[in-house]
């Protein structure tokens, strides 16, 4: 039996979404602190958001967390993301677009976020293309009270033009990496999700 549509089942799928995002977002940015990592102990292991297609990913993504420590999580993170010079993996998109960091891509997501009255806050160094950014971005089309730019059409056209081409070949850097372990399950999540909006966007 399916359940019926109501309007507070359609506001959970949305805040689910937004929460998600933001979760990514934290993740993506820096590794997980003691108090995230404490979370993960108690998070409950059904899928986060709507559709049991995340629910493996998202149990997967817990059992490892549970099994990490403070110093092991930094030091992943470290080791794929950080570093002097060139990191193992990048995350900013237009390494994936167009194989320079700073390059067209990263200057038309600045006027796309111009004409969405957004900008980088002055205590962010990383670039807005930075995979976290974007997600960022993403809750707050979801979850932003101003209608005019939180919006379905909004989600649609930032997903489609700043996500979707380049996120599944940041997945597989990170899924693929021999150091990866907490992030290569970060990584499954993250496509997962992705594969689940897109095709939530085409419907």
């Amino acid at each position: 039996m399916t359940e019926r549509f109501s309007p507070t089942t359609a506001l959970d799928e949305e805040l689910a979404r937004a929460e998600l995002y933001g979760l990514l977002a934290r993740l993506w940015y820096a590794a997980p602190d003691p108090d995230l990592l404490a979370a993960f102990q108690v998070a409950p292991t059904e899928a986060p958001a709507a559709g049991a297609f995340l629910e493996e990913p998202w149990r997967h993504l817990v059992g490892v967390a549970r099994a990490l420590d403070v110093a092991a999580a930094r030091d992943e993170y470290d080791a794929l993301f950080g570093g002097i010079g060139k990191p193992e993996v990048y995350l900013f998109g237009s390494h994936y677009l167009s194989g320079f960091l700073h390059d067209k891509p990263l200057a038309r997501l600045r006027g796309d976020l111009a004409r969405l009255g957004l900008a980088r806050g002055e205590a962010v160094f990383e670039s807005e293309d930075h995979v976290a950014c974007l997600f960022e971005v993403m809750r707050y089309l979801i979850a932003g009270e101003d209608a005019a730019v939180a919006n379905l059409a909004q989600q649609q056209s930032f997903f489609s033009t700043h996500l979707q081409p380049w996120l599944p070949a940041l997945c597989d850097a990170v899924a693929q990496h021999p150091k990866a372990r907490f992030y290569a399950a970060l990584a499954g999540l993250t496509r997962a999700f992705g594969e689940v909006e897109a095709q939530g966007f085409d419907m």
